[in-house]
């Protein structure tokens, strides 16, 4: 099999599979923000929300997979694409941190933090988010329509070949998403999860089940951050150093788009709103239900044996 039909196949999946589930998740705490929103809500929303336009302008990365590696759409276009692709897949990393310290703050300082929490500083810290990722990718634009008179590059890819001018530009900057965007929040999370943890398993009233939902943030989270992100945001750093972009670079995109369908289990860990709407109840039901089945009928072979 081609290597461009494994990336096809890759991206449909991610599809199939993130948008139903980014758009209960986005319905759900859309009806929350009516209804006394709590800033751990609020930023939920905006994590599921930048994964759904990432979702949106998937499928023009399933094109040009679909065209063996090659854009015969305008450069135009492919800046836009690009662009927001980028843009969503950065403002997820930084949203995982604001979630991490508000969940931090909430069993280091339950009280204190309780009374100074409010949704107004989660709404401006994804006001900042969001405008910071915008500004960081706007170099999109500046790299693609940057005048060339040498430029000798073809004219059919989108976004996979540069020139020594271009490079010089480009390559400092991925170094510094790779710092400021990728490790710094990956620092922040395993700092917090790490002491969420500890604190929560050395206070013998907490409930187990409060424990587990810890444990399996932590886990999601820091999942998506090694497994998701980590291959695409080395590629900077190697590209940094060697002072060239990898041959590999686009194929690390590859687990940075199944973020899409790990952030749910993130809303589930995090959000009792996302847990207890009638859609995940239903689903709960169901897989409970299918499981007590299956147990019942493997006792039954094994009472007729």
């Amino acid at each position: 099999m081609k290597t461009q039909w494994v990336i096809l196949a890759v991206y449909i999946l991610t599809l199939l599979i993130g948008f139903p589930a980014n758009l209960l998740a986005i319905c759900t705490f859309f009806k929350k923000l009516g209804n006394k929103p709590s800033p751990n809500d609020i930023l939920l929303f905006n994590l599921t929300a930048s994964d759904l336009v990432f979702l949106l302008f998937l499928p023009f990365k399933m094109y040009e997979a679909a065209t063996g590696m090659e854009w015969h759409l305008s450069q135009t276009l492919c800046s836009i694409v690009t662009y927001f692709f980028f843009t969503t897949i950065y403002t997820s990393s930084l949203l995982h941190m604001p979630i991490a310290i508000d969940r931090y703050l909430g069993v280091v300082f339950p009280l204190k933090y309780r009374l100074t929490r409010k949704p107004l500083y989660a709404a401006a810290g994804c006001v900042i988010i969001w405008l910071v990722s915008a500004a960081h990718c706007s170099i999109v634009f500046i790299t693609v329509h940057m005048p060339d008179l040498n430029a000798t590059l073809p004219k059919n890819v989108c976004y996979t070949h540069f020139t020594e001018q271009q490079k010089k530009i480009l390559l400092p900057v991925r170094f510094e998403f790779f710092v400021v965007i990728y490790l710094l929040p990956l620092l922040v999370c395993i700092f917090c999860y790490i002491n969420c943890i500890y604190i929560l398993y050395t206070r013998p009233r907490i409930t187990k089940e409060r424990k587990q939902r810890a444990i399996g943030m932590a886990l999601c989270t820091l999942t998506i951050f090694l497994l998701c992100f980590l291959p695409y945001n080395l590629s900077h750093l190697v590209g940094f150093s060697s002072n060239d972009s990898p041959w590999w670079r686009y194929y690390t995109l590859l687990p940075s788009t199944l973020n899409t369908c790990l952030d749910p289990f993130v809303f589930y860990f995090s959000s009792s709103t996302f847990r207890e709407s009638k859609t995940v109840s239903l689903l709960k039901k169901w897989c409970f239900t299918h499981k007590k089945t299956k147990k019942s009928d493997t006792e039954l072979v094994i009472v007729a044996k």
